[in-house]
């Protein structure tokens, strides 16, 4: 990903190395502005941060300036999950490597729709416990197995590897909605 890229493409590059599937709002706010999905119904409810601007076609490079920033990243706003991003510099393009990639993580991401922070550790404490009556239907809502501590950069990485496929297909599904 280079400084041309936007934000709705950042947003998907988050959402892979998350392992989530963009099925929710986001928004990104810095120094006061609000970047995301423009939607009519939710113009009129601006909470100080002024009007929001297309993720789809603000570019970076228009928005950060400066090599070293901190700026937010919200998504599903019923879940609430709300990450600081911190650039730390700019790197120059290396030819030999294909982009966007991860360098680096810890531990696995929450599942989708898992009810925010406090609903992640109340599902971590039902599957921790197999005496819970719950464990049974919460093991069969996550898809069998789920290790926290699990983070698998290869395959994050395969997964960058498919970034416009990702985008295209969601895509695709809003406009069939």
């Amino acid at each position: 990903m280079d400084r041309n890229s936007t934000f709705a493409q950042l947003h998907y590059i988050i959402q892979i190395a998350m392992g989530w599937n963009n099925s929710h709002l986001y928004e990104f706010s810095i120094e006061r502005k609000r970047i995301g999905i423009p939607n009519e119904e939710l113009d009129d409810f601006d909470l100080g941060g002024g009007k929001l601007l297309d993720a789809g076609t603000e570019k970076i490079e228009n928005i950060i300036n400066s090599k070293k920033i901190k700026f937010g990243y919200e998504y599903d706003f019923g879940d609430g999950w709300s990450h600081l991003i911190e650039v730390e510099k700019f790197l120059p393009k290396d030819d030999k490597i294909s982009y966007p990639i991860c360098l680096d993580g810890k531990l696995n991401c929450p599942p989708e729709d898992c009810g925010g922070v406090h609903g992640f550790y109340d599902l971590l404490e039902i599957l921790g416990d197999e005496e819970n009556p719950d464990r049974e239907d919460a093991l069969e809502w996550i898809g069998g197995n789920y290790n926290p501590d699990q983070f698998d950069m290869k395959m994050v990485n395969a997964d960058l590897k498919s970034l416009d496929q990702f985008m295209k297909d969601d895509q695709e599904e809003e406009e069939e909605l």
